[in-house]
Order: structure tokens, then C-alpha cells, then sequence
């Protein structure tokens, strides 16, 4: 049989039984009802075996008449832990302390995180869940269900279409599914839509208001092109005009670029300082004296230490100091051409939008002296024409 623990409960003990008559005290044992589990003989040739702190006591009398000697080995079960629990009174007064201090803090919310939030603040959630009693070193069991939880926390927050309340352990987390909003559309005033530049339109297109021209037509700086104003002139009312006007428009650049340039260009030598950092203040802790360099760039990259998702005021940083070094490269004409070019193109982009094209170029005079070639260059690009101009007289009439 094995030990179970109904056997735990009732304290058992191992013992070891030497003597000529072991197999005679085997059989009045079992005769009696006394059970010996686990059964096995040793080295020394003594049988040794299992035995209830009940039958022990019962067993006595059967080792008298067989003459046989017993040994206790080992004591187990709950009897024998009480007995040292109560001779060992401190230590077990710590072992209760410790394990109700464990559900004590167990039973805590130590943590409480917000998943899922994009439009809605953090601060708004959070003020919502401690109305509701859900903050931080709060007991457990003090706090509703889950389910009624999250049904409060989605009244108190107008923007959420879903709220759930997960519970893991001393973890909360508030699963947050925001309601889909229309964009608020942005209020216009009556106006009209005027060429920004003088241009050939190439296209227009009118969400809102009366075209006034065409495509392939020329316009000058002011000119309406989209009107706000609808109606004839006894009957007419003003709306916002919207819409996307295009056209070719002409700029015309003065370019210079040089034949010789600097170039930097990184070595692949390096140096690492590193510095302490405590709050606003920052100490030198290794890297000291003059870099082995003679021109370098500085990285700088701070690390900061963390405890449960707050940034202390306590780190460090990382200095990556990098040899650099400046080369002049003579140009042909051809590339210092090629190079004043692309510069000119990426400054008339950035100027006329994003979705302006280049739609031509052409190089009006070219000169080179003193080392310089100097350009004057005309530009084609078709872009967006169109500025706001407000119908305030209108309107007030």
C-alpha cells in the first residue's frame, strides 16, 4: 500500500526492526489488523518499513513476544509538525505572520493600466476609475465585479463605445474601444477662390461656388477664379468656394555653384564617454582628458533608469564621439551645373507644394569666373493656383 494522506494526517513513522523472529512478528501483525507499508529489507539485514503513530503503540506487545528490537528512523505527518511547531513558537508566529502579510498584499491592486485609448485621456480614465473606487493600493475584494465596473466606467466616459475591467492577480487593466466620430467640418466663411500666381490654368475643379475659368486660360495674380458668389445681381447668396484650381506657372532663378566643394566624411575612428546623470546634472565618469582627434562630431544619447513604467530621475549618458574629416572635391562644369539644378528644383518644390511637378526648364545665360558658375534659369511647373480671399462687403450687406 502507499502512504496517502489520510496517513499524513494521522502522523506516521519509519522504523527499522532487527532480531531472529522479524517473520514471526509479521504475521501476528497482520493477524492483529496492524498495517506495515512499504516493507524492505537493508544492507544490515534488519526490516524496516512504514507504520501509523496508532499502530506503532499497537505493535509493542507482538515485539515482546517475538523478542525483536524497533528503531525508530524517521518521524513525518501532522502530529509530529505540530508538536515542533508548538516547541518552536516564534517561528511559527513568523510563518503565520509572513503568510498573512502574503494575502494581505496579494489581495492588494498594486497596478492599474489603460489599453486601447487613443482620443480619450489617460487622466479621464483614471479620475473615472477612482470615482469608482479603482486606484492604486485599493483592496481587491472592496472593488465590484468586473463586469459592473466596466459598466460604470462606460457611463462616466461619453467617448468609449466598450469598456472591459480585466482582473490579473495585482494587475487591473481597463480595455478601452472608442466610439467612431465624424470629423467636425471646419466652419468657412464666404469667399472667393484668386489665382495666387500668374499661370496657364490646366485644371479646375469646383466642390463649392462658380467657376470663372477655363482651362488653357491665362490669369494674372488676383484674378477670381473660383467665385463664391452665387445667383444674379438682384438675387445672389455667398458661400465658401472651394476647390482645386491648377496651372503652369513660370520661375525664373539666379543660381550660382561653386567648382570647389567640402565634403565631410567619417574616419570610423570613435571614442565612448559616459557621464552620470541625476536629475538636471550630469558628471564625467570615464573619457577624461582632450579627444585623440583633431575634428570630431558629438552623439549624445541618454538612458534613463525605470521602475514599473516611471522614468527616474537617475541614469546615464552616452557620449559617442566621432572623427570626421573635410575634403575639397573640384567639380567639372557639367556637375557643378548638375548640382546647382537639383538645388534649384528642391527649393521651387518646396515653395510651390508638395504636389507641384516640374514640367520644363531651361538655362537662359551661363557664365563661369572666379571659380563659380552663375545661371539663370527658367522653370515650368504646373501647381496649385488658388488663395482665399474673404467676401467680407458682400456679407455684411
Amino acid at each position: 500500500m502507499r502512504v496517502t494522506w489520510f496517513h499524513a494526517l494521522r502522523g506516521f513513522v519509519t522504523v527499522r526492526i532487527s532480531g531472529e523472529g522479524t517473520e514471526r512478528l509479521l504475521g501476528e501483525a497482520a493477524a492483529d489488523g496492524i498495517e506495515l507499508l512499504h516493507l524492505r529489507r537493508t544492507s544490515r539485514g534488519e526490516l524496516e518499513c512504514i507504520v501509523t503513530a496508532g499502530d506503532f503503540f499497537r505493535l509493542r506487545p507482538h515485539l515482546k513476544r517475538t523478542g525483536c528490537r524497533i528503531r525508530i528512523a524517521r518521524k513525518s505527518g501532522l502530529p509530529f509538525l505540530m508538536a515542533k511547531v508548538r516547541r518552536r513558537k516564534f517561528f511559527a508566529a513568523g510563518m503565520a505572520l509572513f503568510f498573512a502579510a502574503l494575502y494581505l498584499l496579494s489581495s492588494l491592486v498594486w497596478r492599474v493600466e489603460i489599453e486601447g485609448n487613443e482620443r480619450i485621456p489617460d487622466e479621464e480614465i483614471f479620475a473615472a476609475a477612482r470615482a469608482e473606487g479603482l486606484r492604486p493600493f485599493q483592496w481587491s475584494f472592496r472593488l465590484p465585479d468586473s463586469a459592473e465596473l466596466a459598466r460604470r466606467l462606460q457611463g462616466a466616459l461619453p467617448g468609449a463605445a466598450w469598456v472591459g475591467v480585466e482582473k490579473r492577480g495585482t494587475l487591473v487593466r481597463i480595455h478601452i474601444v472608442e466610439s467612431t466620430e465624424p470629423e467636425p467640418r471646419e466652419l468657412l466663411s464666404p469667399r472667393h477662390l484668386v489665382a495666387s500666381e500668374d499661370a496657364v490654368v490646366t485644371r479646375i475643379v469646383a466642390t463649392r461656388g462658380r467657376p470663372v475659368v477655363k482651362k488653357n486660360q491665362r490669369v494674372r495674380k488676383g484674378d477670381v477664379l473660383i467665385s463664391g458668389i452665387l445667383g444674379s445681381e438682384g438675387n445672389f447668396v455667398t458661400v465658401p468656394a472651394e476647390g482645386t484650381v491648377r496651372g503652369l506657372v513660370w520661375h525664373e532663378y539666379d543660381i550660382v555653384s561653386p567648382l570647389v566643394r567640402k565634403a565631410k566624411t567619417y574616419t570610423g575612428e570613435r571614442r565612448t564617454v559616459w557621464h552620470a546623470v541625476l536629475g538636471r546634472r550630469s558628471l564625467k565618469v570615464s573619457g577624461f582628458g582632450p579627444p585623440p582627434f583633431e575634428k570630431y562630431e558629438s552623439v549624445l544619447h541618454q538612458e534613463n533608469a525605470a521602475w514599473r513604467g516611471i522614468v527616474l530621475p537617475v541614469g546615464r549618458i552616452r557620449e559617442t564621439q566621432l572623427e570626421v574629416r573635410y575634403e575639397e572635391r573640384r567639380l567639372t562644369e557639367r556637375e557643378a551645373i548638375a548640382v546647382g539644378l537639383m538645388q534649384a528644383r528642391a527649393d521651387l518644390l518646396r515653395k510651390a507644394g508638395a504636389d507641384a511637378v516640374i514640367r520644363a526648364e531651361k538655362i537662359l545665360h551661363r557664365r563661369t569666373e572666379n571659380g563659380k558658375v552663375y545661371m539663370k534659369v527658367l522653370f515650368e511647373a504646373e501647381q496649385s493656383i488658388t488663395e482665399e480671399r474673404p467676401l467680407v462687403q458682400l456679407q455684411g450687406e
